[in-house]
């Protein structure tokens, strides 16, 4: 059976560059993005995890731990760590899966069998406190990944998990999001003292509401 969105998160144990640790232990109370390269020493992985350890501050920020995966082996994540850092000007300090044995992989439905059947796609998982998920983002081998979107989805989910509302089409920070249609527009004006302007019966905004 394959992972659905609400589903509970597996937990595993792996050893890391940052030594052995147990998924839901990092990941405390925290958020986290759980992430799979093809391969190490390959150029699109090579960006891919230097710009993730350059938005470190930007993930501290909304509370995130980040957790890479590969099923290369450990001495080769530590030498590629050095050419990353070479490359990207940057210092990766998140963890990094060595998933050998492809655990990992097979629990998260990493491995597409169609596509490779050693090598793992770019499968990408958000994963919320109640270690419940809720984002999963498949790309090819041969497309990296947009971190700023990724990002931008936890800003999303983040609001609209204490928000009884849902946010439109490229939605940033700081702009008008979509009221719930369970609210009724007088319950919505008490709810929403910022303003609520209603375009159609189903499609209502107001001003993003955790922002001051």
């Amino acid at each position: 059976m394959s992972l659905q969105l609400g589903d509970t998160a597996p937990d595993f144990t792996a050893e890391t560059t940052e030594g052995k640790i147990n998924f839901y232990d990092f990941l405390g109370d925290s958020w986290g993005v759980l992430f799979s390269h093809p391969a190490d020493y390959t150029p699109v992985c090579t960006t891919e995890l230097g710009k993730t350890a350059l938005l470190k501050k930007e993930f501290e920020k909304r509370n995130v731990k980040v957790l890479a995966v590969s099923v290369d082996p450990m001495d080769k994540h530590k030498g590629w760590t050095k050419d990353i850092n070479e490359t990207q000007n940057c210092t990766v300090e998140f963890p990094i899966i060595a998933d050998e044995d492809r655990t990992v992989a097979n629990l998260y439905g990493m491995l597409h069998p169609k596509v490779s059947e050693t090598a793992t796609v770019r499968s990408l998982f958000v994963i919320g406190p109640d270690k419940k998920i809720k984002l999963m983002i498949v790309y090819p081998a041969s497309t990296g990944r947009n971190f700023y979107e990724v990002l931008r989805v936890i800003d999303s989910l983040q609001l609209t998990a204490h928000h009884s509302v849902s946010t439109p089409a490229d939605w940033q920070q700081g702009e008008d999001v979509i009221i719930a249609n369970s609210i009724n527009n007088e319950d919505a004006v008490k709810k929403f003292p910022k303003g609520v302007r209603i375009v159609k019966p189903y499609l209502r905004y107001t001003p993003q509401p955790d922002l001051n």
